[in-house]
């Protein structure tokens, strides 16, 4: 028989289907309303915080579901959304500002399937519902601050090698230095040269005798300068929308200087701006070592001196004097010593704190140094049972370190005890202020019912033209219409399966591309199915009219899938928001369309009438 799939094809296409049918169950299950604590500084959980949480929920006279809790987080499920909503006020104040709290929808898939990875997919913001803001980065102050820091350098470098010069000043994205003479010029071209690289120079010869240099970023530099302040200023609004207490919050790069800040379940738009438009502040102080401790404690703090506390509570008396502070910070990384092998972060100075660092690290070496991290924080306290809010100005010392020796620009910070450490206080260094100032360009609410609509209205869209296909199918085309209206179905939970296997984030617009998929799914059928018709009419038989029907229209079919995939990787490459959303489901549907429609069929039909011989089809 001519109609035949070999062994390992039927083989194959069963393994998709039972791998698509895994991955799109976790679908079907639902979510559970959540809380979920972390530790505000992703580090690990105290053991005891567990038994704090329910107890504060017994107490509180609060029902939940389960817990499930490891070392880097707690899950708390509860039944539904207002003792969701009751029990965080309750579990903020319990637990205290060194935990973050977090809303989360958690998924309610069976373990043996989580075991799989098996998990459902994301609901982007216009089906959860919550708040979207586009920030566009001044980039131009973003240059500017790059190039007083290049003044700062130049006028620290003519000093060191005393060459003479009138002026340094800012002009039109460069430095003009004019100097008292071509000789210093040129002194000062070969010194710049090679101690700035990434900087063209460019010679000033005036006709009134004036001689200076341009000094203006390449455009490679100029690129980099702009790409750290997008990136810092994304790792910083990361850790502010962590104040939120939002599970899933969406802040990624749009273009080359723009974020977008989508947080999912929010509508207190006026506290989300607060707290994203907040300044954290970092501070370098000395620490006080020719006083003691307890008396401070006692009360009696020394003069020019100021009680602080670290992250375990301990106390460190620091001086008032500020050496530099966080907005001079240009870049900060974690790595390890190489003569010791322990874990350090190296912190980058602009041109003014390097000066001021210099001269605190000439008359300090050997004497230790602290790091001290300042914040206003948002505090829930549980008064007469029912939930104040207040503002916290929060001071904490982040690390202590002993000057080994006179540092200026960049130096280490050691003494920490592991790479978890280092991490996070390299990242606490580059988010304590933004590279560059940004403004709120667009914003949107969406409230939760009207994604609840979204969704519904949506499903409804998919079921009914999914149905009406169906329908149109097995009446028009009998039993070969049912095949393709199994492959149809099949092409569904394939979609949703892939869905969920790369965690994708189903939009309206995604379900649109699903609606315009499944048009396009019996499309390929429906010219299989016309040209077998047309074979049969031609006096061929029905094992002849078969094979013809699926070979002879495959170049259709490939033709027009391939130009609206070719389409849709344009819209997926170069779109934003909605039209990526649309642009991934009409992608995956075209892929899956193209196995179901020519393969799946393929396959049914050659069980049907592949092993026998026939008289005549139904279609």
């Amino acid at each position: 028989m001519i109609n035949q799939y070999p062994l390992w094809k039927n083989l194959a296409i069963v393994l998709v289907l039972l791998v698509g049918i895994i991955y799109a169950l976790p679908n079907i299950y639902g979510e559970d309303p959540a809380l979920q604590i972390t530790s505000a500084r992703a580090g690990k959980l105290d053991a005891s915080l567990a038994g704090t949480v329910t107890a504060t929920l017994e107490d509180a006279g609060i029902a939940y579901r389960n817990t499930e809790s490891d070392d880097q987080q707690i899950l708390v499920r509860f039944n539904d959304t207002g003792a969701q909503l009751k029990a965080m006020d309750f579990i903020k104040a319990g637990v205290g500002s060194q935990y973050v709290v977090a809303l989360n929808l958690a998924p309610a898939t069976p373990e043996w399937l989580q075991s799989l990875n098996a998990l459902p997919m994301y609901l982007g913001l216009d089906l959860r519902g919550g708040v979207h803001f586009l920030m566009e980065v001044d980039m131009d102050a973003a240059t500017g601050k790059a190039i007083e820091g290049y003044a700062g350098d130049a006028r620290s470098l003519l000093r060191g090698e005393k060459i003479r010069y009138l002026t340094i000043r800012a002009e039109n994205d460069a430095l003009r230095i004019m100097f008292r003479s071509p000789e210093d010029r040129e002194r000062a071209n070969s010194l710049l040269g090679d101690e700035l690289p990434g900087l063209m120079l460019d010679r000033i010869d005036a006709e009134s005798g004036e001689v200076g240099l341009y000094i203006r970023p390449s455009e490679q530099e100029l690129r980099d300068i702009r790409k750290f302040a997008l990136q810092q200023n994304i790792m910083t609004l990361r850790n502010r929308v962590n104040e939120l207490g939002v599970a899933e919050p969406v802040i990624q790069q749009q273009g080359t200087q723009r974020i977008v800040v989508q947080l999912p379940g929010v509508q207190d738009t006026a506290r989300a701006k607060r707290i994203i438009g907040a300044t954290a502040t970092l501070e370098y102080r000395a620490v006080d070592t020719e006083h003691d401790i307890e008396t401070a404690l006692a009360g009696k703090v020394p003069a020019g001196s100021k009680l602080y506390y670290d992250r375990n509570g301990s106390p460190v008396l620091l001086k008032k004097r500020v050496i530099v502070t966080g907005d001079q910070i240009i870049n900060a990384g974690a790595g390890f010593d190489q003569q010791s092998g322990t874990p350090n972060v190296t912190v980058m100075l602009d041109a003014k704190g390097a000066r001021k660092m210099l001269a605190f690290t000439k008359e300090s070496v050997g004497k230790p140094m602290a790091v001290v991290f300042i914040e206003n924080k948002t505090q829930v306290q549980m008064v007469d049972g029912k939930p104040v809010r207040s503002t916290k100005k929060i001071e904490e010392v982040v690390s202590v370190a002993t000057i080994r020796d006179v540092f200026s620009k960049r130096f280490q910070t050691t003494g920490l005890d592991s790479p978890q450490e280092a991490h996070e206080l390299a990242l606490v260094l580059r988010s304590g202020a933004l590279a560059a100032p940004v403004e709120i360009i667009e914003e949107r609410t969406i409230g939760p019912s009207m994604g609840k609509e979204n969704i519904e209205q949506g499903f409804k869209s998919v079921v009914i033209g999914f149905c009406a296909v169906l329908i149109f199918m097995a009446i028009y085309y009998r039993v070969f219409g049912l095949v393709a209206n199994l492959a149809l179905t099949v092409n569904l939970v394939l979609i949703v399966a892939v869905l969920s296997l790369l965690q994708a984030t189903l939009t309206l617009p995604g379900i649109a591309g699903i609606v315009l998929t499944v048009g396009m799914a019996v499309d390929a059928n429906v010219l299989i199915f016309e040209r077998i018709r047309e074979e049969l009419r031609n006096g061929n038989s029905p094992q002849a009219s078969i094979q013809a029907g699926y070979e002879k229209a495959f170049s259709t079919i490939a033709d027009a899938n391939i130009t609206t995939l070719i389409a849709a990787i344009v819209l997926l490459s170069f779109g934003t928001g909605p039209i990526k959303g649309f642009a991934v489901t009409l992608s995956i549907g075209i892929m899956t369309s193209m196995f179901t429609a020519i393969m799946g069929t393929r396959a049914v039909i050659n069980l049907i009438y592949g092993r026998r011989r026939v008289a005549s089809l139904m279609i």
